[in-house]
Order: structure tokens, then C-alpha cells, then sequence
């Protein structure tokens, strides 16, 4: 018998993006989309020529074996949850095949195989199903997973007034404790808090420990470090390096280190209902000691009705967190059926030398995320902080350089 678990030969994925032709308003009316229908009866429907291919995935190949932890890695639009859709199964490649051994327990997204309308205790036993599993082994392992994802009061709560967090809890241990061979979790564990993060990372480790697969995509890069053994380098759809975890995370930082873009766009079309980012662009000016970010962000809204603000989070080329800057307190973002533009400045604090990476996050309160898009744009800082000095910062210092009042006196 085979050790190989899962095995990906030459996947690529390809997706259809419609851009907006020039001088077309953005907003189509019902009258519009009957008309063009009217005419597709009669005419032979026109290729647009906005019309692009995009690969997500291109030529990707490797194998995993049984009982391996296997951090994949990457900038946002890399292809790493494309990639994890094929091997659970969600969606199809264009070309290639996958060979799986052994039942696939996919988090991917928060909720993912939930009914809102059912309680958490109908949906652990509906998402077990889902899984394969059968009644009684999910009855077997129901206090366990109510235990670790602690909403024992919320059991008999239909799970559309959770929490996302609530949401995340059940949903991971659900997906956690049904014991399949192979656990494939995407970065939802973002939008845990640091204890249950640490939990979470806790039974992965205990599902490595008993043989079974685990294939964990995150932003997080000491979260990889602990748990895998092996990481998987995507860029721009196209493995870059299978190997050892800590030689494929250095790798990735030299990747990050040489981009110093200061634009992201959303890569896939927005179709689905909710607000989200569609572009961010990063300007930096002035001079230390008194830099400033200029942003603009254009936002996607769908069918999503609630106001909503925003928070940047500024951190080092390691992730390291750095600050978190709050345009307003007060949800500023309006109920609009359209795509939105906004400008923000931030001040930054004095700074050490270094590169330092910009994700953006949207909600209708801190408690309920709408997007999160991590380090999507980066600037570099080239001058110290302080006038005069010429020998380097040493990083165990710290990564800002306030100004301070001494008061000197000799005694």
C-alpha cells in the first residue's frame, strides 16, 4: 500500500475575469440584462473583448505523505485557497489530476457546510454527515467538540446569531474531531483570538501526532514553523519551492523583500453579496520624522446593507505587529449598492530603517469582520528617525523612535 496520501499532478485552474468596458455605467438595470436577453435569442452572442483569462493555478505538482504537516505559503492571489478548494473538492481544475487517500476534513472558510437556520447542535451532527461520518461516531465525539468549542449555552441557538467567532469555534472543532486522515485548514483561524488560536493549534498538532495529514495555510509564519515540517511556496499561481519548512519561509521573504508595490488589486471578479476591497494604493510622504501613508481604497458592496469602517494594521517583513490605525470610530461607510471610493492618511510614528507591509480590514463593528486582505501593500523606510545617527538601529530594540524629554541635571 502507498504512503502517499495525496498526490497533485500538473493542476492548473482557470478562471474567466469580465472588466468593465470604457464609457459603460457601472449600474445595470433590470431593463438592461431582459433586453440583452431578448437579443440573445435572435443573435449570436458576442465575445466582449474586456474578457481575460486568468490562471489561478498553472502546472502545480507534488506529493504528500501520510502523517505529514505541510504549511502552504504565499502572497494573497499566490493560488494557496484555489488550491485547497481542488483537493476538497469544491471546485474543479481545468487540467490535471488529484489522487486522495482517506477522508478530507476541510475548514476553508468560517461556516463552511453550516445551515444558518439550524441550531449548533443540528449543525455538528448535519457538518459530520457531510464529512461521512455516521451517527453514531458523531454522537460518540459530540461532547468533545462542544467542550473545545465552548457554546454549550448556544447549543439550541440557530447558528446564524453567532458570533464569526462562535462560527469559527464550532465549525474547526467539528472538523477537527470527526477524526478524518486528512485535515485541510485554510486561514481561518484569523479571526480567533489568541487562546483559542493557540487551542486550535493545540489539536493540530495532536492530529499530526496520531498519522493523519495536515495542510494549514496561513499568513501567520511562526504558526507554521511550529506545526509543519515541510512547506509549499506558491507565487502567482506556480509552485516555487517544495522543501523544508524553514528554508521555503526564508525563501518567501526574499520574495517579499524584492516587491516594493505599492498597489493591489483583487484578482478574482466580485460576484458575491457583501462589502469588500476591491483595490487598495499606497503612497508614502514626507521624511522621518514625520512620514505619512496616503491610501485609497475603492470598496465592492453587494446586497449588504449595514454601515461599516475600517482599521490598517502596519506590520515588519517578519508580521511582526507594528500599530493599528483607526480612521474613525464611527461607521462612516453608508448602505450603497456600488462600488465606493475613500482616501485616509496616516501618520506614522518614528521608524526604524526596514520594510514594513500594510493589511486592511472592513466590519460593521469590531466584533464581525466583512474582508480582511493581509499585507497587500508594502513601503520601505530608508532614513532614521533620528538626525545625525549613521550607524544601524539593531532590530532587539524596538521599531519606532519617539521623540523624548530628559530632564539632565547634574548632581
Amino acid at each position: 500500500m502507498s504512503d502517499v496520501a495525496i498526490r497533485v499532478e500538473n493542476i492548473s485552474k482557470k478562471y474567466i475575469l469580465q472588466h468593465q468596458v470604457a464609457g459603460r455605467s457601472r449600474y445595470v438595470a433590470l431593463r438592461d440584462v431582459l433586453a440583452h436577453k431578448a437579443k440573445s435569442l435572435f443573435q449570436k452572442k458576442r465575445e466582449d473583448a474586456s474578457r481575460e483569462e486568468f490562471w489561478a493555478l498553472k502546472d502545480v505538482s507534488f506529493d504528500i505523505k501520510q502523517g505529514e504537516a505541510v504549511g502552504i505559503i504565499g502572497r494573497n492571489g499566490a493560488g494557496k485557497s484555489t488550491l485547497l478548494k481542488i483537493l476538497s473538492r469544491i471546485t474543479k481544475p481545468t487540467k490535471g489530476r488529484i489522487e486522495i487517500e482517506g477522508r478530507v476534513a476541510s475548514l476553508l472558510e468560517v461556516g463552511t457546510g453550516f445551515h444558518p437556520e439550524l441550531t449548533g447542535r443540528e449543525n455538528i451532527f448535519l457538518n459530520g454527515a457531510i464529512l461521512g461520518m455516521h451517527r453514531a461516531e458523531i454522537k460518540k465525539k459530540f461532547d468533545e467538540i462542544v467542550a473545545f468549542a465552548e457554546v454549550e449555552r448556544f447549543l439550541d441557538t440557530p447558528v446564524k446569531r453567532f458570533s464569526s467567532g462562535m462560527y469559527m469555534r464550532l465549525a474547526f472543532a467539528v472538523a477537527a474531531h470527526l477524526e478524518p486522515e486528512i485535515l485541510v485548514v485554510d486561514e481561518v483561524l484569523a479571526v480567533g483570538d489568541a487562546q483559542f488560536q493557540k487551542k486550535c493549534l493545540g489539536k493540530m498538532r495532536e492530529v499530526k501526532g496520531s498519522g493523519r495529514t495536515v495542510l494549514f495555510v496561513s499568513h501567520n509564519l511562526a504558526a507554521i514553523q511550529t506545526l509543519c515540517t515541510r512547506g509549499i511556496l506558491l507565487a502567482q499561481g506556480r509552485l516555487l519551492a517544495d522543501t523544508e519548512v524553514q528554508t521555503c519561509i526564508s525563501e518567501y521573504e526574499r520574495g517579499r523583500h524584492s516587491n516594493k508595490s505599492s498597489e493591489w488589486r483583487r484578482t478574482a471578479s466580485l460576484e458575491t453579496i457583501g462589502l469588500k476591497f476591491d483595490s487598495i494604493s499606497l503612497f508614502l510622504t514626507g521624511q522621518q520624522p514625520a512620514m505619512r501613508l496616503k491610501l485609497e481604497c475603492d470598496f465592492y458592496r453587494r446586497n449588504e446593507h449595514r454601515s461599516a469602517i475600517v482599521a490598517f494594521d502596519i506590520t515588519d517583513s517578519l508580521g511582526v505587529p507594528i500599530m493599528q490605525a483607526l480612521p474613525s470610530l464611527d461607521p462612516f461607510i453608508k448602505p450603497e449598492n456600488s462600488m465606493r471610493q475613500f482616501s485616509f492618511e496616516i501618520e506614522l510614528p518614528p521608524l526604524v530603517p526596514g520594510q514594513y507591509w500594510l493589511s486592511a480590514w472592513v466590519g460593521p463593528s469590531y466584533m464581525e469582520t466583512f474582508d480582511f486582505v493581509q499585507e497587500v501593500v508594502a513601503f520601505e523606510v530608508n532614513e532614521s528617525p533620528t538626525p545625525g545617527r549613521t550607524f544601524q538601529h539593531a532590530p532587539d530594540h524596538g521599531f519606532m523612535v519617539p521623540a523624548s524629554t530628559f530632564r539632565i541635571e547634574e548632581i
